[in-house]
């Protein structure tokens, strides 16, 4: 009786040494989850009926010895779910999965909750320009680079805190795909964001002086630039010899009339003296 106990016992399954789950923007395991705030809607109901899985679980989507070679080990079409068929629900090609609205090439402070604190390098995919949610999920819908990459971050309240920017080139809806490699266990883990990025409002900036105005079709405002300096005072004219002439033909009127005065003057003297 004792061996068949201890058969039963060592058969139990053992817990996962670490545990996790992107939670902003959130993941669809933690949305749907038995923690998860859209467990009631329609996606979340048919990823747990497909997967036969009330996802308690649903920090424990991972895969052991991967060491880097995700795109070998899991499969097309089950990123999400990294080909394990209890949570193959997650795979679903729907338009209707919990999403979280981003702004476009913004600072964002990337939130993994973890149960176990450990040490490993988070990778963030981002998918490509035209995307479809309604069609499964390959690797060749993800851009081949992450655009945020994060070795050990803190664990702040239960939770690894990533710092990074937003891919300033998305809009609309895409997914983000997140793969946490552990280093100090064999495990990866995956998680499957959805997200619709709208566009980063723009900044009108005049230009710098000797920079052409950016050909966005953006009207800028006009540089500012320096006071033309107020023309000198004109020098006088010089008066010429014939704007004078009015001037000498008025002195010379006065001198005639003062002249005839004095001999009208003289004449009567004279006349006076001899009579």
């Amino acid at each position: 009786m004792l061996a068949v106990v201890a058969g039963v016992v060592l058969a139990a399954p053992v817990p996962a040494s670490a545990h996790g789950a992107l939670t902003n923007p959130v993941s669809r395991l933690a949305a749907c989850g038995a923690e998860g705030d859209s467990a009631g809607m329609a996606a979340c109901v048919a990823a747990r009926k497909a997967s036969r899985n009330d996802f308690e679980d649903w920090d424990n989507l991972r895969l052991p010895n991967v060491d880097g070679r995700d795109r070998e080990v899991v499969p097309d079409g089950k990123l999400c779910s990294a080909g394990l068929s209890r949570y193959q629900g997650l795979d679903l090609p729907r338009e209707d999965w919990p999403v979280t609205t981003l702004t476009a090439g913004a600072d964002l402070t990337f939130a993994y909750r973890g149960t176990i604190p450990h040490k490993g390098t988070f990778r963030l995919f981002v998918t490509r320009d035209g995307y479809d949610p309604t069609e499964p999920l390959a690797w060749s819908d993800l851009e081949t680079k992450p655009f945020l990459t994060a070795k050990d971050p803190t664990m702040r309240g239960g939770a690894y805190r990533i710092k990074g920017e937003l891919p300033s080139d998305k809009t609309g809806r895409h997914l983000i795909y997140t793969a946490w490699q552990n280093s100090d266990t064999p495990d990866t883990y995956y998680s499957c964001s959805d997200v619709i990025f709208k566009a980063a409002k723009t900044t009108k900036v005049a230009p710098s002086a000797g920079e052409s105005a950016p050909a966005t079709g953006e009207v800028t405002e006009a540089p500012a630039t320096e006071a033309a300096a107020p023309p000198a005072a004109a020098d006088p004219e010089p008066v010429s010899a014939t704007s004078a002439l009015p001037m000498i033909g008025g002195g010379a009127a006065l001198i005639v009339l003062f002249g005839a005065a004095y001999a009208i003057l003289l004449h009567r003297t004279r006349r006076d003296r001899r009579g």
